[in-house]
Formats: C-alpha cells, structure tokens, sequence
C-alpha cells in the first residue's frame, strides 16, 4: 500500500532493548519485505535514533502500527519530549492498549513533520496490483520462467515459482503471502465494481423515472 500511495515504507523495529535476537528480526524482516530499509531501533536506550533521525528530516512522517508496538515512544524521543501519551501492554498477552486515540501531526526539532496514529487493528488492500507486484519481485520475475503463461504455481509441470520452493530459493511462506494478498485485491476490486455498478444502475433508473414523468406531464398538457 505504500508503494502504491507513492510513499515511502521503512520498517522500525521498536524495542530493540526487549528483543532476545534483535539481529533475527532484523534478518526476518528484511526477507519478507526485500527492498524495504529495516531499522532496529529502542527508544528507551536511544539505539539508533540518530539514524532514525536523520532519514526523517525534512518530510512528512506516518507511524503505522499495532496497538502497543511503541509508536508514542518512538515519537517522544524524536522530540526530545514527552509530548504524546504513552500505556503499558498488557502483563497477560503482551498486547497493547488504545492509548493514543486521535492522528496528531507534530514538527520534528531537525525539520519536517511526524504524524501520530492509533494502534491499526487491519489493514485492507485497494487497488494494490503494482504495489503487490513490486513487494513480490522476485517471485514476478520466477513467474515468466514457468512454463505456462496462467501457471498458477500449484502443481503444474515446469514451474519455476515451485522449483525455486523446492530448492530452498524462495520459502514457500513468501508464496502464500502474495496468494492470500491477491485474493484480497482481488475481493476489494469484485466489491467496488459491484458498488459501481449498482450507482450506474441507479443513475440510470432515476433518469428513466425523470424521462417517463416528463411524457407524462407532456401529454397532460396536450
């Protein structure tokens, strides 16, 4: 979605001081979104903030997250204050609560601004098809290796996409991802034709009401 909005996506890895293996998560990370920069950062030791800082300046910031993923944290110490509200997550599934509960658009002392939001508890796909294309390069570039034009990477014979599985080139996690993404476009699209649809439909109908009254009145007249 970002790469479709024309933004750019960079992925913080917030509390880096509570990570048992901050470097995994960073490699995960990294493997499941290739050509995203991945920064491992902490906002209670102040781990690579001046990094975070200065890839910052002069835009225009969004944090985009979970409830609890430390986003107010985050921000407070790109400030240099304790200017949002921050909470807790909760002792028993380690979860966070709704804490900030309005966007908030705040200057950044090296310049540009940083937005605020509320915890996302989903995210949906609209009209993703390049940004999808773009995140899963390199199962797009297998693709036009594979034998038949519509292979569907399931079971047909000379498919690069399940080769490359095979070989241990591509987890086969990274297929069902981009699987279960397109059925999402894909459903997001069916749903706004239908919507569509339905308005051209009703436009038409009205004018076909205004035209029959208009005979009507016409014909009184005569």
């Amino acid at each position: 979605m970002a790469w479709d909005s024309a933004a750019r996506p960079l992925i913080v890895l917030t509390k880096a001081d509570l990570a048992t293996d901050a470097a995994a998560a960073h490699a995960e990370a990294s493997a499941l979104a290739p050509g995203v920069d991945v920064l491992v950062t902490s906002a209670a030791t102040g781990e690579n903030l001046d990094v975070l800082t200065a890839l910052l300046s002069g835009g225009t910031t969004v944090l985009l997250g979970s409830s609890g993923a430390g986003k107010s944290s985050l921000a407070n110490a790109l400030l240099g204050d304790e200017r949002l509200a921050v909470g807790e997550v909760r002792a028993q599934d380690g979860k966070g609560r709704h804490t900030t509960v309005r966007r908030e658009l705040v200057p950044l002392p090296g310049g540009g601004v940083l937005i605020d939001t509320p915890g996302l508890r989903a995210i949906s796909l609209y009209d993703a098809a390049d940004g999808l294309e773009q995140v899963f390069a390199e199962i797009e570039d297998l693709a036009r290796h594979c034998r038949f034009g519509d292979c569907a990477h399931d079971a047909e014979p000379g498919c690069a996409v399940q080769a490359a599985i095979r070989a241990g080139e591509l987890p086969e996690r990274r297929l069902a991802s981009y699987r279960k993404l397109q059925r999402e476009n894909a459903w997001a699209a069916a749903r706004t034709d239908a919507r569509l649809r339905g308005e051209r439909t009703e436009q038409q109908k009205a004018i076909t009401r205004h035209l029959r009254a208009t005979y009507r009145f016409r014909d009184r007249q005569s």
